[in-house]
């Protein structure tokens, strides 16, 4: 019967799984950049923060790095702590009304794209791409620096005291791990989505604890968050040029709080939910983290101990609170630094499906493809895998070049996020910026805290990026392309995916026909 006819439910309009009562739909926003849904929406509001929040990985980031923080800054380069959340928070704000404007899948590209134009959106979304696959090999690598310390039995090549040793051994418990999340994400974003809670769940509940008993075991005040240990004295910039330096190990640690957006299209309600995810899970990274750091730096046994700068927070926890709890800590370590991992592979796979998508990768309708199975794309987390792999393995006999290119994948990070902020400031100066109506909004303060987002974007990146020995060419012999490593890396990546892109791929640019909507969505009109 026609509508017109006498059946009153054929006279009610059709109305799509999803839709809300305010006439919304959570599919809205793909409908703009022209994508048909395909991903499954299973994801909550805890599935999101978690996301977010272990891409972070408070307890991965401060046992990683706390040493490289005490060595060039000594107690008081806990003061970057702090420093570090107020100018991403800057950046996190900016991400959060673009979340809830555009919750889609590899929010960073898809985001530069729609403020910046294509070119920009590609050299955003590439930097990212390129960085996470890097980053995939970074994290990886803290099993060697926690699982040997729990037990010998996981020293599997030589006895950890050869040159090589500790370097091979590296490679293969990471190769593991991201064997672990390979599978993981080709098999669904709904198993990832149940280990990566549970495993943040685990996280958060173990840092808390550490947090109580490191309390518990304070021997000194907190004056000794201003002890500088005599460092950056005779440098030019002085102790300020120390506390840059250690700067980068809270740098490192406080990123990737967009994963809660770049889950968008698999998310309920992603447009409130995501923004609410990426603030809950900066701030909560950032207290937790805080205390963490503060109780250690005023519960070890010796502030001046040469172990704090060696085996970091590891010693820490040993030495103060004894092997038994020390040892169950570092395995809720282990457990966060696996769904660390994991949220950096499913964070990777959204990007280079949102990018493939677009017919912006090669073999992108490859890339691209849904497996009809687990509703996910299962290529592009067997690629992002074995490229990790494959970057993992250069740690074997060039550990110092790998540090380099870790380093470097951060910045470009930092970078990706400017390619957002700084188009969306031109927008703002020019009017042509308006945030989504209802819903997550800066109002009068979208302005300045654009502004700060890129200041401190740049700032930072300059910061990572300077020539210091101490990050690039710690260990010597001294080479020019080390020191430099940041801006010849990123120059070579930077150009020649560019360069590839102008050349290439930009004259195939456009939504695959396999992805493409075949009508514009209008929430006030009535589907028949």
């Amino acid at each position: 019967m026609s509508a017109s006819g006498s059946d009153p439910e054929s006279s009610k309009p059709h109305v799509r799984p999803g839709t809300r009562a305010d006439g919304t739909h959570d599919d809205d926003s793909l409908t703009e950049f022209g994508y048909k849904p395909e991903l499954k929406r299973t994801l909550g509001n805890f599935h999101t923060f978690a996301a977010g929040i272990s891409y972070i990985s408070i307890l991965t980031g401060t046992f990683q790095l706390f040493y490289f923080g005490v060595s060039f800054g000594g107690p008081a380069y806990w003061w970057s702590w702090p420093m570090v959340f107020v100018g991403q928070l800057m950046v996190a704000l900016c991400f959060c009304e673009l979340a809830a404007r555009y919750p889609v899948a590899g929010s960073i590209y898809n985001w530069a794209k729609q403020l910046g134009g294509p070119h920009i959106g590609w050299l955003g979304g590439w930097m990212m791409l390129t960085a996470t696959m890097v980053s995939l090999s970074a994290v990886a690598l803290a099993y060697q620096v926690t699982l040997p310390q729990i037990s010998s039995w996981f020293q599997f090549i030589g006895d950890g005291t050869g040159k090589t040793d500790a370097a091979a051994n590296a490679v293969l418990l990471g190769t593991v791990l991201i064997a672990f999340t390979t599978l993981v994400n080709a098999f669904g974003v709904k198993l990832m989505a149940r280990i990566n809670s549970a495993g943040v769940a685990i996280e958060l509940l173990a840092a808390i604890i550490l947090i109580i008993l490191l309390a518990a075991h304070t021997t000194r005040g907190p004056s000794a968050l201003l002890e500088t240990n005599g460092l950056g004295a005779g440098d030019s910039l002085g102790y300020f040029g120390a506390f840059l330096t250690a700067s980068l190990a809270s740098a490192y640690v406080m990123y990737g709080f967009d994963t809660a957006s770049s889950l968008g299209e698999e998310s309920k309600d992603p447009g409130r939910n995501a923004p609410r995810a990426i603030l809950r899970a900066l701030i909560a990274s950032f207290l937790i983290g805080g205390l963490i750091l503060m109780f250690a730096l005023l519960a070890v046994p010796d502030l001046q101990a040469k172990q704090l700068s060696v085996d970091g927070l590891q010693y820490v926890v040993l030495s103060t609170l004894g092997s038994t709890i020390g040892q169950i800590v570092l395995w809720c370590v282990v457990i966060a630094i696996t769904v660390c991992e994991l949220a950096v592979h499913t964070a990777g796979i959204r990007l280079a499906f949102a990018m493939a998508r677009d017919n912006n990768l090669p073999a992108a309708s490859l890339l691209a493809k849904v497996s009809p199975r687990f509703q996910t794309p299962v290529l592009p987390a067997v690629v992002i895998g074995l490229v990790a792999i494959a970057i993992l393995v250069l740690n074997v006999n060039q550990p110092q070049i790998f540090s380099v290119i870790t380093s470097i994948a951060i910045i470009m990070i930092y970078l990706a996020y400017l390619a957002v902020t700084g188009p969306m400031l031109y927008r703002r100066l020019r009017g042509r910026w308006t945030p989504a109506e209802g819903k997550f909004s800066l109002g009068k303060f979208g302005l300045p805290v654009n502004i700060l987002a890129v200041l401190w974007g740049a700032a930072m990146s300059l910061n990572l990026a300077w020539p210091r020995a101490q990050v690039y060419n710690a260990t010597g012999p001294q080479h020019w392309y080390l020191r430099w490593g940041a801006f010849v890396f990123i120059g070579v990546v930077a150009g020649g995916g560019f360069a590839y892109y102008w050349f290439v791929q930009r004259k195939k640019t456009g939504v695959l026909a396999s992805h493409a909507v075949d009508e514009p969505f209008d929430p006030t009109t009535p589907t028949p």
